[in-house]
């Protein structure tokens, strides 16, 4: 549901909780497949966000619907992360494909501000050397290209774990509710490297096109839980980070919507 308005924006059909008992499964070692438990029984699930920073490893409770496409070895798909936090309950997006169909609908329903009444628009256009989520033309006639991002994590400081360590920070010196959402974390070989290169690759090319054309480029970033207060590019990613300043400085506009 849309915090604002109110609206739903999208169903997930037939959710089931189940609990991660390992990632990789044991059976498969894809790490997009885990073994689940669901009502006593084992099932094999699709982790399309693989760990998702704890989110949906060992022992991380997660909602899931069947998977019936045919052929598949999985038994199910895995989309929500189930969090408690100080005796809050609530659920995080983690599959990436969420935030892409969420931003379609509060498009098509006109609940994205900067949007309102575009003319038109096609997913999933290659522009330069990118594919990019939406390509269209917004109600003035100007083309616009817009990148989605999904953003699950967030925490009451940006930093990476031993940072935090060393901290020595009391969660409960915090509001459950103030926590800082940032995107990009998670798995790289080298702590100098970017964390996600097709990532960086997305608004490099959007700040190129900006400054080459008369295109809108425009980042959305999508943060599926409502324990966030404010939103920024992660400190552990200083490549991306500075990217995003100067996407930012060369007029690609930044969306953020959240979602509950």
């Amino acid at each position: 549901m849309s915090e604002h308005k109110k609206n739903i924006l999208l169903t997930l059909p037939d959710l089931v909780e189940g609990e991660v008992e390992k990632r990789p499964s044991k059976t498969c070692n894809s790490p997009y497949v885990a073994d689940i438990l669901y009502e006593g029984k084992e099932y094999i699930g699709h982790t399309p966000a693989l760990g998702c920073c704890g989110l949906c490893d060992k022992e991380a409770t997660v909602m899931m619907s069947p998977l019936l496409t045919k052929n598949s070895k999985c038994d199910y798909t895995i989309y929500l992360s189930k969090v408690v936090d100080r005796g809050l309950t609530y659920y995080v997006g983690i599959h990436p494909k969420l935030a892409e169909r969420l931003v379609e609908q509060a498009l098509t329903h006109n609940f994205i501000s900067l949007l309102k009444d575009i003319k038109s628009y096609e997913r999933e256009k290659t522009r330069m050397n990118s594919r990019f989520d939406f390509v269209g033309v917004d109600r003035e006639g100007i083309p616009f290209i817009m990148e989605v991002k999904n953003v699950p994590l967030a925490d009451y400081v940006d930093c990476t774990a031993s940072e935090k360590k060393k901290l020595k920070l009391d969660d409960n010196d915090y509001k459950v509710t103030d926590k800082i959402a940032y995107f990009p974390d998670g798995y790289r070989k080298k702590i100098i490297n970017t964390v996600s290169p097709r990532a960086l690759k997305h608004i490099q090319e959007l700040t190129e096109i900006r400054t080459t054309s008369q295109t809108r480029c425009i980042m959305c970033y999508v943060i599926q839980r409502p324990d966030a207060s404010s939103f920024q590019p992660s400190n552990v990613d200083p490549i991306y980070r500075d990217a995003f300043k100067e996407a930012v400085k060369s007029g690609v506009e930044v969306i953020t919507l959240q979602v509950r």
